[in-house]
């Protein structure tokens, strides 16, 4: 498809990026990877009014293995595994942990210096589930049914070449738009037919999830690919600026942190972090610094502060200047939420903390060993509850004590 017909395509279909419903204007809970406002931070107050003794294990479930997060919306948590060379996509009763409905396709494990399996997050809008295969199937599903609405190989479809680890970001719906990180730049489906609107070819993609910048001018579209964070214009793909990023190995796999106009960016393999201004429409650098290094985990922004793991150290940083207040040793590849002022904390080894978001040091309110094996999958938070998983798909609802 040309550009000119793409965006007249897309204009007819969709209106613009910053006027569209977005998933956390149609759900509740915690609809797609890192929560309703796509930040890490569930908007739940109270969760830890009654905080004593750290958490308890409401149920059980398995997933088969896999390192998705978890989408809770319409009842339901929705979470991905593989089992047998099969990817599963399983449904579960919120409250009670009893199956829903699961939906298989072949899809190989491919254990590459870890377990394998699925990585990207189901999204869910409205009456639909969106998933994402490492071999790049896109899939829509009835919400409450499984029932298949339709399929896509995206390799196949838009010729992108599949990363070294596996396509990862999880689905970005803006109105009818669905954008998946395919490609250097990415790509946009209709997200009600699959059919392609605009795609993107070029270098291999990179691991972090689509994310809407609307506060810029025009409104934008941030893909991290393989090499570099590029803004893009949601309507036809057209690559509108690139801050080169040249993580080893090209693992950009965490998302941004999004705040006004300013944009938080950190990767690992020694690369580390920095603060960008898209102000003047183009990326303007406030800082860079070492002091964050991202492994596949992004962090999370409260009250002017950003807590994350510089590889296998938890940190806080300044949000305006990039100094760091302090760090804590000891929870290894973890990652994080927050709600209601505090962090949300899973460790690699499964135990699940609570501890206050404050910069003026690390102050652990509970600590509860919740799961076995490796943990590098962050939690979700929706309902009072809170969703872990490992990576050989033992899932657990947790509420607090």
């Amino acid at each position: 498809m040309n550009r000119i017909l793409a965006l007249a395509t897309v204009t007819a279909l969709f209106g613009s990026l910053a006027s569209a419903a977005t998933p956390a204007d149609t759900n509740t809970g915690w609809p797609q990877f890192r929560g309703p406002n796509r930040n890490g931070i569930s908007p739940e107050k109270g969760l830890f009014a009654t905080l004593k003794d750290g958490v308890q294990v409401v149920w059980k479930a398995s997933l088969g293995t896999g390192f998705t997060s978890m989408a809770v919306a319409n009842g339901l948590v929705y979470a991905s595994g593989n089992a047998k060379d099969q990817d599963t996509l399983s449904a579960f009763d919120a409250a009670t942990g009893k199956p829903a409905w699961a939906y298989s396709y072949p899809a190989k494990l491919d254990p590459n210096q870890y377990e394998g399996g699925p990585n990207a997050t189901p999204t869910v809008v409205g009456a639909v589930v969106y998933g994402f295969s490492k071999d790049g199937l896109a899939i829509c599903l009835d919400a409450k049914t499984g029932k298949e609405v339709w399929k896509v190989n995206l390799p196949q479809e838009v010729g992108a070449e599949r990363p070294d680890w596996g396509f990862s970001g999880s689905p970005t719906v803006e109105g009818q738009a669905l954008y998946l990180n395919v490609g250097k730049y990415g790509c946009c489906l209709d997200r009600t037919t699959g059919k392609v609107v605009w795609k993107s070819a070029g270098d291999k993609a990179g691991y972090a999830t689509p994310l809407p910048f609307p506060a810029s001018k025009p409104t934008t579209l941030l893909i991290f690919g393989g090499t570099a964070l590029a803004g893009v214009d949601p309507s036809t793909g057209k690559m509108l600026w690139e801050e080169t990023w040249t993580t080893s190995y090209k693992v950009n796999a965490t998302d941004p942190i999004i705040s006004g106009s300013r944009i938080f960016v950190s990767t690992g393999y020694g690369y580390g972090c920095a603060l960008f201004d898209l102000s003047s429409g183009k990326p303007q650098e406030v800082w860079r610094n070492k002091a964050m290094r991202n492994h596949f985990n992004a962090g999370v922004l409260v009250d002017g502060s950003i807590y994350g793991f510089d590889d296998a150290t938890l940190k806080c940083l300044d949000w305006g200047t990039g100094a760091q207040k302090w760090e804590q040793a000891g929870l290894g590849k973890g990652s994080l939420a927050s709600a209601d002022g505090k962090l949300v904390i899973l460790s690699d080894k499964g135990e699940l903390v609570i501890a206050d978001a404050s910069p003026v040091g690390y102050k652990e309110l509970t600590r509860t060993q919740v799961l076995s094996g490796k943990c590098w999958t962050s939690p979700a938070i929706a309902n009072h509850h809170i969703y872990c998983r490992n990576a050989k798909g033992d899932l657990v609802c947790l509420e607090v004590k």
